[in-house]
C-alpha cells in the first residue's frame, strides 16, 4: 500500500511524452485513472500498459465540454476526485512572426485556456471533499522570458500567474497547487522519440532529462504530508545553461 493507493487522478495530455509517464507513475502506486488526450489509439496503448484501472477521453482540452466530461468520468467510474493534473500542452519555437497566427492561437487556446478550463472544473469537487491536489505542468520558460520561444514563453508565464492566484484562492480549503516546471524534456514535443538512441544521448551528457524524471519529482509533490506544499518545482538538465 502506498498513500496514493486507491486514489483517483484526471491527467490531461496522457497519450505521449510526460503525461505518459505520469500515468505510468501513478498507476504503479494504484492510482486510478482518467486519461485525457486527442487521439483514442495512443490513449488505449497506454491504457493497457498500466496495472490500475483507467477510463479514456479523447478530446480537445482546449473546448471546455473536454474537462467537464473528465470530471464527470471520474466521478461516475470511480466515485471521487482526488488528483488533477493539468498537463496537456503544445509548443512552438522561433519569432512571433514566423509562427503561423492560427498556431499562435491554438497554442494560447491549450496551454493557457485548457490550464484554466481544467481546474475550473475540478476545483469545486476538490473543495467539496475538503482535500486534493492540483499540479499543473508549467516550464522553465515561465520562470525566465526566452527570447527564442516567445509565445511559448508567455503562455507559461501566464500559467504560472494562474497557478499562484489559484493556489491562494484556495487557502483554507485542504486543496493543494502547485507547478512543475522542467527544462529540456527528451520527449515527442520536442521532437524526440523515447527509445532513440539521442535521448540517450543527451541524458548522458546531461544536457536533457527524460518525461519519468518529471513524473517522478510530481510523486515526490504528490506524496507531501498534508501540511506541505510544493509551490513551484523546476526540474532541469545538470547542464542546461538557463
Amino acid at each position: 500500500m502506498t498513500v496514493l493507493q486507491g486514489k483517483v487522478a484526471v491527467v490531461t495530455g496522457a497519450s505521449s511524452g510526460i503525461g505518459r509517464a505520469y500515468a505510468k507513475a501513478l498507476s504503479a502506486e494504484g492510482v486510478r485513472l482518467v486519461l485525457v488526450g486527442r487521439s483514442t489509439g495512443r490513449l488505449t496503448e497506454v491504457a493497457e500498459s498500466l496495472p490500475s484501472p483507467a477510463v479514456l477521453l479523447a478530446g480537445d482540452i482546449a473546448l471546455a465540454e473536454t474537462s467537464e466530461e473528465a470530471v464527470r468520468r471520474a466521478l461516475v467510474e470511480f466515485g471521487r476526485l482526488d488528483i488533477v493534473i493539468a498537463n496537456a500542452g503544445l509548443y512552438a519555437g522561433g519569432g512571433v512572426e514566423e509562427i503561423a497566427a492560427d498556431a499562435v492561437q491554438e497554442m494560447v487556446s491549450v496551454n493557457v485556456f485548457g490550464v484554466m478550463a481544467t481546474l475550473r472544473a475540478a476545483i469545486p469537487h476538490l473543495v467539496e471533499s475538503g482535500a486534493g491536489d492540483v499540479i499543473v505542468t508549467s516550464s522553465v520558460s515561465g520562470h525566465q522570458a526566452i527570447s527564442w520561444e516567445p509565445v511559448y514563453s508567455a503562455t507559461k508565464h501566464a500559467v504560472q500567474a494562474f497557478v499562484h492566484t489559484t493556489r491562494r484562492q484556495l487557502v483554507g480549503t485542504g486543496v493543494r497547487v502547485g507547478a512543475v516546471a522542467p527544462g529540456v524534456v527528451l520527449n515527442e514535443l520536442w521532437g524526440f522519440s523515447e527509445s532513440a538512441d539521442e535521448v540517450h544521448a543527451h541524458v548522458g551528457d546531461r544536457t536533457g532529462i527524460r518525461s519519468e524524471d518529471v513524473a517522478e519529482a510530481v510523486l515526490f509533490m504528490l506524496t507531501r504530508p498534508a501540511h506541505v506544499t510544493i509551490r513551484d518545482l523546476v526540474i532541469l538538465p545538470t547542464d542546461q545553461e538557463i
